[in-house]
């Protein structure tokens, strides 16, 4: 028995978004590879209020342009995933440093295991030592060290740039970040939702000669280490004000042995400051684990929320049938 023609499952649409600023010599290339491996995608590029031609190169190349005022890469994403609509979204910066060259398998990848995010993990070309410097690997591996085991989860590249997601992934994503920080709030997201995601290695170049890169090594870094404490506090508010508690409780039964030993010998306590210290520390650390208590039942609604809002969105499987 044939299925009718109208209950034929629509066509995958796919969209290529691609954050920008000031990337005039480098956005063309990109353009170009992904009519190259994706000529079916619909290429937008979100310029973040660039001061060069970016714009006015993108759109000539035949990209769908939008501008976004607001400086900051976890801007330009709320706007991406807000504005655009599609079944699968291909993020990849604008500066033509990832090879695009495997980007069907990676969504062939998401499809095929019905994930909501494969992930480009970067490897070296080893064209150029400065493309993927040690530092930069060495902050990258530590932050991820840091995401992993504060989250859970196995991954090896948290900050990379190019990204596959599912719409129900897309759709479902309440960013915050407002700049480079928003890699990890993205893998924050999935680790949290307990989505199921890959990561692939692509390789990694260097970029445009001309071009300049934007990361700052030290201030982005310590922008990303607040937002990933930030996220813990938020999303394991029982284990951080359940470990300050902890840490409070021995420091004052610290204080508190010999003062207790004193006066179970003497009657005396002799040293009282340290005895209203003592029990300060202790009142403390019980509010502290009360916090922790109360905004751990928060935190799970909230979750409960999302996941709700998640789960309410068609996987990238499940389309419907063809207009």
């Amino acid at each position: 028995m044939t299925s009718s023609p109208d209950l034929e499952v629509r066509p995958l649409r796919i969209a290529a978004v691609i954050p920008c600023f000031n990337e005039a010599l480098a956005i063309t290339q990109v353009i170009d590879e992904f009519r190259a491996a994706l000529p079916e995608a619909e290429i937008h590029v979100f310029d973040n209020n660039s001061t060069d031609d970016t714009a006015a190169v993108a759109r000539a190349a035949g990209a769908h342009v939008t501008h976004v005022a607001l400086r900051g890469k976890g801007n330009v994403a709320r706007r991406m995933f807000a504005d655009v609509e599609a079944d699968v979204y291909v993020m990849v910066d604008g500066d033509a440093t990832y090879d695009l060259g495997q980007v069907r398998r990676l969504i062939e990848l998401l499809v095929e295991g019905n994930l909501d995010m494969v992930v480009g993990s970067r490897v070296d070309d080893g064209a150029d030592a400065q493309t993927y410097r040690p530092g930069h690997r060495f902050g990258n591996a530590l932050l991820t060290g840091a995401v992993a085991n504060l989250f859970g989860g196995r991954l090896t590249d948290m900050l990379s740039g190019y990204r596959v997601f599912s719409r129900r992934y897309a759709k479902s994503f309440p960013a915050v970040s407002k700049g480079f920080e928003i890699e990890t709030e993205l893998t924050v997201h999935a680790l949290e939702l307990r989505m199921a995601f890959a990561e692939v290695p692509v390789p990694y170049r260097a970029r445009p000669e001309g071009s300049l890169s934007k990361l700052s090594t030290y201030r982005d870094g310590w922008r990303i280490l607040k937002t990933i404490c930030k996220l813990f506090v938020s999303e394991r508010p029982l284990q951080f004000f359940g470990g300050f508690a902890g840490l409070l409780v021995l420091a004052s039964l610290i204080l508190a042995e010999p003062l207790i030993v004193t006066y179970l010998d003497t009657g005396l306590v002799p040293r009282l400051p340290t005895a209203v210290l003592a029990t300060g520390m202790m009142l403390i650390a019980m509010l502290s684990f009360v916090c922790g208590v109360v905004l751990h039942t928060v935190t799970i609604g909230r979750q409960e929320a999302k996941r709700l809002c998640y789960l309410a969105i068609p996987g990238v499987r499940h389309r419907g049938p063809r207009p």
